[in-house]
């Protein structure tokens, strides 16, 4: 195997396959000259063994050759690089060998004698049809994530925790894939059944959401499969269900852990024949409504409870979304009530234009056991209270005032070890101390009293 040019990762990679070693000197120096970066392979087994290790952008082979024809090679090679561009040779081309190497994915083909201006002129051809492509395929890729973006623009924050959740939700919002949303109340599970559902290929047709806890138990089963005329007392005409409604678009199910037994089975059968039954009917009728779910439980162990099914589980749970609590992205707390103050200032008719460095450090400090939804309730109590244009201490509740820097003690709820204690108020001394600097470690280690390259230790010993 041989390969000649300089600078390879910014040249147009070129694999030269034929057992004509005269040919091959010939194409390796003379497209050299024309700036290509040029390998080169005597037969066909070589060649592929060459793209399973190097890819390249373009591919110059023989039709006939000894070992493996240069038809079979064409085959194995969009095999493995669907993408390169693959141009035949041959000094016995026929119209024939031409069709067929064309339909199998070659680009152009070559007759020999050829004069090299001739090569030139095809390459350079085949190398701006696959820059094109390339630009069209960059450009789509950054309109997917542009309109991914937009989809979620409820979603507030730029933390990992965060970022991860949205680019998960991004791709699965592309699929028919049942998503479990999972994270405690108030991290804004309904936000992100929202941003799918508007991402999906059903965002012209209804998204239905329904909390599961909030709707009698005698009366789930009609509200979710519809019944018909004389199903019970006061049944006076059929009616469809919400999964009927919701056909052709999504049902978000809220707090899916308070579904009853036998009506978690039910659901089960709905997805997986994609059928309902009303309520009193002796049929069935189709429904394609895609199920997003969510829960503030941990689903394992109420199953291990048997307060939910399993096999409802893994049906559910093909793709899991893990909303993180408020306390664990911190460093989107600024960005959350600026957010928070912009949209309250609009509902009230009250401008705020910023919140004073006292109150930023209550919020930023406080637990949040309600996590983004109380955030949101305590800026708009704020907010009302507020006379002048900065949300100040003064406005905020007395349990956020009071209750800052208590993380700690929650964290340290049912721990007993000392040395355990030791690392989780560590941790969270860290955390704060960075929060508090906006990030900047120096400033972070004089705040903790220790040396930088001890917080940096630290910061990678807690994953910070």
């Amino acid at each position: 195997m041989k390969q000649s040019g300089e600078n390879t990762s910014s040249l147009c990679k070129i694999l030269v396959v034929d057992d004509e070693v005269n040919m091959v000197h010939m194409l390796t120096a003379a497209l050299s000259k024309e700036g290509y970066f040029v390998a080169s392979a005597n037969n066909g087994l070589d060649g592929l063994d060459y793209l399973r290790r190097q890819p390249c952008h373009m591919v110059l082979c023989d039709l006939r050759m000894p070992v493996m024809d240069g038809v079979e090679f064409l085959q194995k090679a969009v095999e493995i690089d669907p993408d390169v561009t693959v141009i035949m040779m041959s000094a016995y081309g026929t119209v024939n060998s031409a069709v067929k190497a064309m339909k199998i994915g070659a680009y152009d083909f070559i007759t020999k004698p050829f004069r090299l201006e001739e090569v030139v002129r095809v390459l350079e051809k085949a190398k701006e049809i696959r820059r094109i492509r390339e630009e069209n395929l960059s450009h789509r890729d950054k309109v997917t994530r542009l309109e991914s973006r937009r989809s979620f623009k409820d979603i507030v924050g730029e933390s990992p925790e965060i970022k991860k959740v949205v680019e998960l939700a991004g791709k699965v919002a592309l699929h028919d894939t049942s998503v479990l949303i999972t994270g405690e109340s108030g991290t804004g599970k309904e936000l992100i059944a929202q941003g799918i559902h508007s991402l999906s290929n059903r965002r012209e047709k209804k998204m239905i959401t329904v909390n599961c806890g909030s709707i009698p138990e005698n009366l789930i089963e009609s509200e979710f499969f519809g019944y018909v005329k004389g199903a019970f007392t006061g049944a006076e005409s059929d009616r469809e269900g919400l999964f009927k409604a919701a056909d052709g678009g999504t049902i978000f199910l809220d707090e899916i852990s308070e579904l009853p037994i036998d009506l978690q089975v039910k659901l089960l059968r709905v997805l997986q024949e994609k059928e309902v039954r009303p309520l009193g009917s002796t049929r069935n009728i189709a429904t394609d409504a895609r199920v997003l779910a969510a829960t503030s439980k941990n689903l394992a162990e109420e199953v291990k409870l048997g307060k939910f099914r399993q096999d409802l589980l893994f049906r559910l749970n093909v793709v899991e979304l893990k909303l993180p609590p408020l306390r664990e992205r911190r460093e989107d707390i600024t960005l959350l009530v600026h957010h928070f103050l912009d949209k309250i200032s609009r509902k009230i008719g009250h401008i705020l234009t910023s919140v004073s460095s006292e109150a930023l450090k209550h919020f930023e400090s406080y637990s949040w056991p309600g996590n983004i939804r109380e955030l949101e309730n305590a800026i708009e109590r704020a907010a009302v209270f507020s006379d002048g244009q900065v949300l100040t201490t003064e406005c905020l509740p007395q349990k956020i005032v009071q209750g800052s820097f208590t993380k700690e003690e929650n964290s340290l709820a049912g721990v007993f070890s000392l040395k355990e204690g030791k690392r989780i108020l560590e941790r969270e001394l860290i955390a704060r101390a960075l929060v508090a600097e906006q990030g900047n470690k120096s400033k972070a280690a004089q705040r903790l009293e220790i040396s930088y390259p001890s917080l940096l230790q630290k910061i990678k010993e807690y994953d910070l």
